[in-house]
């Protein structure tokens, strides 16, 4: 997954490491280094990763600050939990997102590079919200993912087609 530009920040009231420290505080869990250097790590950021992109990002075994692949799988369980990040399975595999302090938003998803692309649209949440009312439920969020072709894609297709025809 790609990096994205920020959305903008929603307030809040806790740090993320804040937030999950009283997180595991409030469930009788274990503040550990491996746990604070996760949350710092994830947090100084923002992109949408899944756990083995997340792992290449880390120190290897042996070197100092070194978080074990079950300690990472379980933590970001913990994360999600806690508020702090979502996940969604996209194409078979778990992809994670900031959740906390951040605005509710949207994706497309180009089917062809796998890059997801964050949006913000007023009159989808209106719509939400009236739909909702209409059917007398309590809308807490929603999750969309579009899924087409980006732009640089269908570019490349292009100019991959032009070659074709030249030829």
């Amino acid at each position: 997954m790609s990096p994205q530009p920020s959305l903008g920040t929603v307030p809040v009231a806790l740090s993320p490491r804040d937030r999950f420290v009283e997180y595991l505080q409030s469930r009788g869990m274990r503040v550990t280094q491996q746990r604070l250097a996760l949350v710092d790590h994830v947090f100084s950021h923002h992109e949408h990763f899944d756990a083995d992109q997340l792992m290449e990002q880390l120190p290897g075994t042996g070197q100092p600050g070194y978080v074990s692949r079950p300690t990472v799988y379980r933590t970001l369980g913990e994360f999600v939990d806690a508020g702090l990040l979502r996940k969604f399975v996209l194409n078979g595999r778990s992809v994670y997102e900031h959740d906390y302090g951040y605005p509710q938003h949207d994706h497309f998803h180009c089917t062809e590079c796998n890059k997801l692309f964050e949006f913000e649209n007023e009159q989808l949440q209106q719509l939400r919200d009236e739909l909702g009312r209409e059917h007398r439920f309590r809308v807490t969020g929603h999750r969309l993912i579009i899924s087409g072709v980006c732009e640089e894609c269908t570019r490349a297709k292009r100019r991959a087609r032009h070659r074709m025809n030249m030829i």
